[in-house]
């Protein structure tokens, strides 16, 4: 019998991290699913799921892996996964959104709100801080669900709110009709 863990690790960046994080979660008998893994600044963070036997309890994974060497300096924590592993209907994404242009107070938030005041759920964002001689510019993916019968609205009010900001916006259907 196996039972599911949400593991979080924040640490130094270093080459052949998720190798051995994968490694160690192998040897003991784990298997892999849903992951994230990315930099903030010098910063990686891995969020996963994964698949545990029961003699494994999370204390002992989250020991096993902050013994690792390159997770010596690092956040580890481990605990039970008991939500549904497979997304809800709003829970994978219909379309891609991208925004460009120079960073602001208050453009998260503002973009955000574009896509919730017409029922839109965001599955994934990333951002990204590039300094250019003229200031940072800032470069956002959204993932998001988008219900069909606000499709055109939605698109329309987010590229208005970046637009309105000065930024660039552009979108595409993943999802099938």
């Amino acid at each position: 019998m196996t039972h599911h863990v949400r593991i979080s690790i924040a640490c130094r960046d270093d080459r052949g991290l998720l190798a051995a994080v994968a490694g160690r979660l192998f040897e003991l008998g784990g298997d892999l699913g849903d992951a994230s893994f990315g930099l903030l600044g010098e910063q990686a963070e891995l969020v996963c799921v994964c698949a545990m036997p029961d003699h494994q309890s999370p204390e002992a994974i989250q020991k096993a892996l902050a013994a690792l060497p390159a997770l010596k300096s690092g956040e580890v924590t481990v605990k039970p996964f008991d939500l549904g592993r497979a997304p809800t209907a709003t829970g994978r994404a219909t379309h891609v959104v991208r925004v460009r242009g120079n960073d602001r107070p208050g453009l998260m938030a503002r973009l955000c709100e574009a896509f919730g005041e017409l029922g839109a759920n965001i599955v994934r964002m990333d951002a990204q801080q590039l300094e250019r001689s003229t200031g940072t510019d800032y470069l956002i993916r959204f993932e998001a669900w988008i219900p069909a019968e606000s499709e055109e609205a939605c698109l329309a009010n987010v590229a208005n709110t970046a637009e309105s900001m000065a930024m660039s916006c552009d979108a595409e259907r993943v999802a099938p009709k």
